[in-house]
C-alpha cells in the first residue's frame, strides 16, 4: 500500500510540472505572438482604410468588429501559418487551427455580415417609426459586424505575412 501512495504522488508531481507552461515560455511561443500581432496590426489599418474611404479619421474603428481588414482573419491565419511553419503541417495541431481559420473566415463573410446587413434595415425601419412608438428612441444596432470575402481575404493575406515575417525573424 505505501509502495501504491508514492507511485500516485510521484504520478502528480510528474504531471504538474508540465501541465502549465511557465511565463518566460511565453514570449517564445511564436504562433500566439503571431497572431497577436496580427489582430493588432489589423486593427491599426482599420485607421486608415476608413480614412481612404470615408476621408475621415475615427479611432474607434480600433475597437469594432467589421471593416476592412478583417481582423479575425488576419488572427487564425496567422495562428495557422505559424504553427504549420513552426511544428509542420501533419500534426493535430496545425489540423485545428486550420478548421478554426475556416470556421471564423466562414462566419465572418456569411453569418455576421448577413447580420450586420439585417441590423442595418433595422435601424433603417425604426427611423421611419412616429414619435410616439415606443421604439422610435431606441438606440440603433450596431451594424458594422461582418465583411465582405475581400476584407477576409485581406485579413488572410495580412496574418500569413505576419506569420512568414515573425518566424523569419526569429
Amino acid at each position: 500500500m505505501r509502495f501504491m501512495g508514492e507511485v500516485i504522488r510521484g504520478a502528480d508531481a510528474s504531471s504538474s510540472s508540465t501541465a502549465s507552461p511557465s511565463p518566460a515560455s511565453l514570449p517564445s511561443n511564436i504562433p500566439l505572438l503571431s497572431a497577436f500581432l496580427a489582430f493588432a496590426l489589423a486593427q491599426f489599418l482599420k485607421l486608415f482604410t476608413t480614412w481612404y474611404k470615408e476621408k475621415r479619421w475615427d479611432s474607434r474603428r480600433m475597437i469594432d468588429s467589421g471593416g476592412m481588414p478583417s481582423s479575425h482573419s488576419a488572427t487564425v491565419t496567422a495562428l495557422a501559418v505559424a504553427i504549420g511553419l513552426q511544428e509542420g503541417t501533419g500534426g493535430s495541431t496545425f489540423a485545428i487551427s486550420v478548421v478554426l481559420a475556416c470556421v471564423v473566415m466562414y462566419d465572418a463573410s456569411g453569418v455576421r455580415l448577413h447580420a450586420g446587413r439585417q441590423a442595418e434595415l433595422l435601424n433603417q425601419i425604426v427611423c421611419e417609426f412616429p414619435p410616439e412608438h415606443p421604439l422610435s428612441n431606441a438606440r440603433p444596432l450596431h451594424d458594422s459586424l461582418g465583411h465582405t470575402p475581400f476584407q477576409v481575404v485581406a485579413g488572410a493575406v495580412l496574418g500569413c505575412t505576419v506569420a512568414f515575417l515573425m518566424k523569419n525573424s526569429n
